[in-house]
């Protein structure tokens, strides 16, 4: 209950605050078993820790683990505000970190086939996270279903996690191929997850890079790399974002380089969570 009070005092402050968009960055993968939801968690926590207000929506239906990463069980989802069964404060809970946790549900895509008046009042209850957070990460679904496309399309930015295995660069293009030939306002980085090195990261990016420049419009920007890091498994086994349980580990010392990197970019035109959620309907249709 004190949780909840805390929020809708934000929600208040954030209402009577001037009309802001928050910056939306879509972290997502060709394929599964990459560390991205890991990563998601780590990097919304890293940009509260430099000052950020972080939320962090849970969209990946097939595989929603964040709550498991985090140590939390949010108790309601955006599925029960979308039919009315809850307020947004309901559903969301403050993590570790500081991080504001959204559980996604099946609410937002549910959305293509409400009543428009229901359609009508969530995207005006969400629009509230506007002035409540500076940035909203989407941990998406891995693939490139049209469910997962609709997230990362209508994003601002797009994360695009990778390891160095030939079937996960592969995929990777796939999804960075979809990407610049749907959108092109899209921002598209590249994140090296289990490099054995920092040059060897490097080097898988200008792999990829390099086909991106041979065949697509677009060539994606390098993010960084995170080591392979026995820390990370520890933190996963104890339920706490590494970045907080091992914050001298070297994942953590670079999962905060690639947050200072994101911020210290100017945020692209078009942002705010109610245009996002109009986009995602548009796509899903």
């Amino acid at each position: 209950m004190t949780d909840q009070a805390q929020v809708l005092r934000e929600m208040a402050q954030a209402n009577r605050a001037a009309a802001r968009r928050a910056r939306v960055i879509a972290v997502t993968s060709g394929k599964g078993g990459v560390g991205k939801t890991n990563l998601a968690v780590n990097l919304g926590v890293a940009m509260a820790s430099q000052g950020q207000r972080v939320g962090l929506l849970d969209a990946d239906l097939g595989l929603a683990n964040v709550d498991l990463i985090l140590g939390i069980d949010p108790p309601h989802t955006l599925s029960e505000v979308v039919y009315g069964e809850r307020e947004l404060a309901d559903v969301i809970v403050t993590g570790p970190g500081g991080l504001k946790v959204l559980a996604g549900g099946s609410g937002v895509y549910e959305l293509a086939n409400v009543s428009h008046w229901r359609l009508e009042r969530f995207l005006r209850a969400l629009e509230t996270l506007d002035s409540l957070l500076d940035v909203l990460i989407l941990d998406t679904g891995a693939g490139i279903s049209r469910q997962v496309m609709a997230f990362n399309l209508a994003s601002q930015e797009v994360v695009v996690v990778t390891t160095p295995e030939p079937t996960a660069l592969a995929d990777a293009y796939s999804v960075i191929k979809l990407v610049a030939s749907r959108s092109a306002h899209v921002r598209v980085w590249v994140a090296v997850n289990m490099a054995p090195s920092v040059h060897e990261g490097e080097a898988v990016y200008q792999r990829l890079a390099a086909v991106c420049r041979r065949f697509l419009p677009v060539v994606p920007e390098y993010l960084g790399s995170l080591p392979r890091d026995e820390a990370v498994v520890r933190a996963v086994q104890r339920q706490e974002p590494f970045v907080l349980a091992f914050p001298g580990a070297p994942a953590s010392r670079a999962v905060l380089a690639l947050a200072a990197k994101l911020l210290g970019r100017p945020q692209p035109a078009g942002g705010g969570v109610a245009t996002l959620l109009q986009r995602v309907l548009r796509f899903m249709r």
